[in-house]
């Protein structure tokens, strides 16, 4: 296949509407970690737990914020 040929379709298939993409973040990342602490915490300290939850809270509320500060943007 060349690359300058069209993707091949099937007779049945519509065409996406375009959608733009949220941007890349890392507050997935954040909220993973926090929720390894929080799990390690329950096991080995309450100082890891408290870290995490709080690592956890804190990358949650970031990640919402910019859900909805994207959202009001057109």
């Amino acid at each position: 296949m060349m690359h300058n040929e069209p993707p091949p379709t099937h007779p049945d298939w519509e065409p996406l509407a375009p959608e733009p993409l949220p941007r890349p973040t890392c507050f997935p990342a954040g909220m993973a970690m926090g929720a390894a602490l929080i799990f390690w915490g329950i096991i080995a300290s309450w100082v890891i737990l408290l870290v995490g939850g709080g690592l956890f809270a804190v990358t949650l509320g970031g990640w919402i914020a910019e859900i909805l500060h994207e959202r009001k943007q057109p």
